[in-house]
């Protein structure tokens, strides 16, 4: 089966494309409004390419926010570069690529200072500072 020249060179083009670090196939989406439907995201979301998944938040937490999973790294990197700033239902979109170190970080330092405040109660030990 042999490809169109056309075909050809736009997957050498990708094939060759260095993409920065922190580009991956998931989004992390804010600022959306809480009335729009899982449908809408779809359909938003659906025409830089094929979704994997997209999960909306539904609690008091994470209302206004989703993760949208991309089958391939580059229409994810599409959708982020053209959604980002998109005007929706009288709110603009925030579109990140989803940073799960940066996500892990927070909570462990979280963790430790619990940890911490736990240890100092139980000593009785005194913020010092």
């Amino acid at each position: 089966m042999a490809l169109d020249p056309g075909v050809q060179n736009a997957w050498r083009g990708r094939a060759n494309a260095r993409l920065p670090p922190e580009v991956n196939r998931i989004l992390f989406v804010r600022n959306l409004p809480f009335k729009i439907t899982a449908e809408e995201l779809y359909d938003l979301f659906g025409r830089y390419g094929a979704i994997r998944q997209i999960r909306k938040g539904n609690t008091k937490d994470t209302r206004g926010t989703a993760f949208v999973v991309y089958e391939d790294i580059y229409d994810a990197k599409n959708a982020c570069d053209n959604l980002s700033g998109f005007h929706v239902l009288d709110r603009y979109l925030i579109v990140l690529y989803y940073q799960p170190n940066k996500q892990t970080k927070k909570v462990l330092l979280e963790k430790q200072q619990e940890e911490l405040e736990k240890i100092k109660a139980k000593f009785g030990a005194a913020n010092e500072g």
